[in-house]
């Protein structure tokens, strides 16, 4: 079978590389052809667009962007006709997808969507190109199935979350050698995770280090995205017991014994590595406002909170994100029985996450419909 996949972020990257492994296990034959990056590369097939050269993000950027973003939907929809996939597999990024997903129905090509875009925060009217254009979509939060069956009237399929493979499959590390490769010393490392992008980087890092001398018995070390060099780090540390560690947030967290996370997805694997955190939000004055009027109905900014439906992690966000706050709740965090409360919630969200076999699951019902 031949299999056209659309990722546009490395978080699509890392789980439609772990999809086409799986489609593998089903169809030996299986041939594809896809945008994506490194790691899907790494799995074979045809590499068409790198997901680097696809990522705009916010209301300006687009707009800056949009001839590129033209030029690339324009592109997509002629490789696709060249290729002739027997399905269309597109992963999250819907700005992208839902359009070439409206281009690619009309031409009659079965179009299965893994990871949906999270229109139960904003953006919900996407729900009728979705009914209209999507033959299969494979939610990976347990709340999902409910929004889009119970309230839309849309049959989905749960299949659990790509992370819990993907930290499960992960390499384990020597906490020893890690602690020495890096410089760290033997005292307990509490992790900052202050986001991936430049803006969110400035916005968060300062503060979130602006309690390091209040904790002189643990060391900070800060999760490096791939995508930033240190030397953009480096103007926010102004504390000798403060490391940096570029490209192994995983690894730091398996050693980690809590953490300071920016809201995101970065939440959710920190509560998988069972680290007690605190979540950290601070956007501009403006953004904010306008975010908050764009989502809906929404009770939390964290996916653990979220997918529990209660407030297990803390949530500091805007005039509440500051030194005072974060040094209450960080200490909360190293208390012997509120670390017990965060373990306890930590392996009930796992099992709401279904398990271990997502991308499995979705490769057997995917090649089930097409074979």
């Amino acid at each position: 079978m031949k299999y056209y996949i659309v990722a546009g972020e490395a978080s699509g990257d890392l789980h439609g590389s772990n999809l086409m492994k799986a489609l593998l296990k089903q169809d030996l034959n299986a041939e594809f052809r896809f945008w994506g990056g490194d790691l899907m590369q790494q799995v074979g097939g045809t590499l068409v667009k790198h997901y680097k050269d696809l990522a705009f993000m916010g209301f300006l950027e687009v707009i800056m962007n949009l001839r590129t973003i033209t030029k690339n939907l324009k592109f997509c929809k002629i490789d696709i006709e060249k290729f002739q996939p027997d399905v269309i597999i597109f992963i999250d990024y819907p700005g992208f997808n839902l359009r070439i997903a409206k281009w690619a129905k009309e031409k009659q090509f079965k179009t299965h969507y893994y990871i949906s875009p999270q229109i139960w925060a904003w953006k919900e009217n996407r729900i009728t190109a979705i009914k209209r254009d999507v033959d299969k979509m494979y939610v990976i939060l347990p709340f999902e199935k409910q929004f889009y069956e119970d309230k839309h009237q849309y049959p989905v399929e749960f299949v659990g979350h790509p992370l819990i493979d993907a930290i499960a499959d992960r390499t384990q590390i020597d906490e020893y050698e890690f602690r020495a490769q890096h410089e760290l010393s033997e005292k307990p490392i509490i992790a900052i995770l202050p986001g991936s992008r430049k803006q969110e980087i400035k916005k968060m890092l300062s503060v979130m280090l602006s309690i390091v001398s209040d904790f002189k018995d643990y060391q900070f070390v800060i999760a490096g995205a791939p995508s930033q060099e240190f030397s953009f780090y480096k103007q926010f540390i102004t504390t000798t017991n403060v490391r940096f560690v570029s490209n192994r947030t995983y690894d730091l967290l398996s050693v980690s014994t809590a953490a300071l996370v920016t809201s995101g997805t970065a939440t959710l694997e920190t509560a998988l590595f069972k680290v007690p955190e605190v979540v950290c939000y601070k956007g501009s004055w403006l953004s904010y406002q306008i975010g908050k009027r764009l989502v809906k109905n929404i009770k939390y900014i964290s996916l653990v909170n979220l997918i529990m439906d209660k407030e297990v992690v803390t949530e500091l966000i805007q005039e509440h994100c500051n030194s005072k706050q974060i040094k209450i709740e960080l200490g909360k965090t190293l208390d012997s029985y509120e670390r017990t409360k965060f373990f306890m919630n930590y392996y009930d969200l796992e099992k709401q996450l279904g398990g271990k076999g997502a991308s499995e699951k979705v490769a057997k019902l995917i090649y089930e419909s097409i074979a």
